[in-house]
């Protein structure tokens, strides 16, 4: 089963229902037919300024690249280890 998906135009809409229009959350999410849970993460998301959020997502898809890059080149250095072990120990 697939999750429904929103536009980002209503899911800032909903959020604006709540930060400025003064509504709850559960009332909003309970009228709009969206879990209040979806309701609190995209109030969380789009409390932010748009340039911010973009600047916070660049730097999200950055820090995946470097974490990825980190575990790449850990692996090599182990595999470096072992066969400096390896080589030690047979030519000694």
């Amino acid at each position: 089963m697939s999750a429904k998906r929103y536009t980002e135009e209503f899911k800032i809409e909903a959020v604006k229902q709540v930060t400025e229009r003064g509504h709850a959350v559960v009332d909003v999410s309970a009228r709009l037919g969206v879990s209040g849970h979806s309701l609190y993460q995209w109030v969380k998301q789009y409390s932010v300024p748009a340039p911010q959020r973009d600047a916070i997502k660049d730097q999200q898809v950055e820090l995946r690249q470097l974490k990825a890059e980190l575990k790449r080149v850990t692996e090599e250095r182990d595999i470096l280890k072992k066969a400096a072990a390896y080589f030690a120990k047979e030519s000694g």
